[in-house]
């Protein structure tokens, strides 16, 4: 049985003596450590917009989105944070990677709440000249975030672990969160009505890309995320993809605490499969989205994937965590 480290397997970060841990962080990676305590102001103060504002938009309250993207934020860049401090012997490139998004992220929160301000939509908007470029700024922002974020796999994927296992659940993480991510560009072509409208017109619409496949933008959804409850919604693959950053590490950090069980050739493969698991959990969704069905209502054929799915999980993990002979 191998022998499992736990200072391996804690939340690393530089020694500082006798300073707190935020002043800890804050020295070893004050861009990310700023956009964490950025985004928990906005989130305050999105949330109370939230409770004194009651203008709306798309029949949602116009400060929902600054709020859902300063929680995403938050979970995004302290996550970042922390597994960047894995990474060894690449300081110029942790020190990119951190600007990079703290820059872009910080970016698109003022620009969102900028928006919501100003009572219009911040995504998909090409209303006017203004609209158009603040759009057109973010997308360049996450493109941007993506590639420093394929980076930040690179160096991860290359990195030397102790603990195999634990390096494996980091590593997978952060692969399928980048994957995710990147799911968020099926949004931003023009939908097939936006396309013919263009053609029709020989003008670019006031809309530019949606979330919603099937039906339009604002309609029926469920309560906080906005998920459509009528048609597809490419939000949902988005959402679940990228917080395999945070499902992944949880997932390892269990399977390692069970270290007299299992062997590591079998914690590896818990991990290897929960990781398939998860993607597979992904690129569903993510179909589902696409055919323009609603989470709430899969097919008979949607329904079949998922439950062969959860059948191919529960089948690799009771095969692993059979008693070894």
């Amino acid at each position: 049985m191998t022998q499992i480290n736990l200072s391996d397997v804690s939340m690393k970060r530089p020694s500082a003596g006798n300073k707190s841990r935020w002043l800890d962080m804050w020295r070893h990676n004050m861009p990310l450590s700023f956009t964490v305590l950025f985004s928990v102001v906005m989130l305050i103060l999105t949330t109370v917009g939230l409770l004194v504002d009651t203008r709306t938009l798309l029949g949602e309250p116009i400060w929902i989105k600054p709020t859902k993207f300063a929680m995403s934020s938050i979970f995004y860049s302290a996550t970042l944070l922390w597994l960047l401090t894995y990474i060894e012997g690449w300081p110029r490139f942790v020190r990119l990677i951190s600007w990079v998004t703290a820059i872009t992220m910080l970016g698109e929160l003022i620009l969102i709440g900028i928006q919501a301000g100003r009572g219009v939509r911040s995504h998909f908007n090409m209303a006017t000249p203004l609209d158009a470029i603040i759009f057109s700024a973010m997308g360049t922002m996450i493109l941007l975030l993506w590639l420093v974020s394929l980076l930040a796999v690179i160096l991860l994927i290359r990195q030397h672990f102790t603990d195999s296992a634990w390096g494996l659940a980091l590593k997978l993480g952060l692969v399928i969160g980048v994957i995710g991510s990147g799911l968020g560009a099926l949004m931003t072509g023009p939908t097939a009505e936006q396309t013919a409208d263009m053609d029709r017109t020989g003008m670019t619409t006031e809309t530019m890309g949606a979330h919603s496949v099937g039906v339009d933008d604002g309609g029926e959804g469920l309560p906080f995320v906005g998920w459509s409850t009528e048609g597809g919604d490419l939000r949902i693959g988005h959402f679940v993809g990228m917080h395999g950053m945070q499902v992944l590490p949880l997932v390892g950090w269990f399977v390692i605490q069970q270290n007299r069980r299992f062997s590591l050739r079998r914690q590896k493969g818990l991990i290897w499969t929960a990781g398939g698991g998860y993607l597979g959990l992904v690129i569903l969704l993510t179909w589902q989205a696409l055919r323009g069905e609603p989470v709430v209502g899969p097919s008979g054929l949607t329904l079949s994937l998922f439950a062969g799915l959860l059948v191919a999980v529960v089948a690799a993990a009771g095969w692993l965590v059979r008693p070894e002979k």
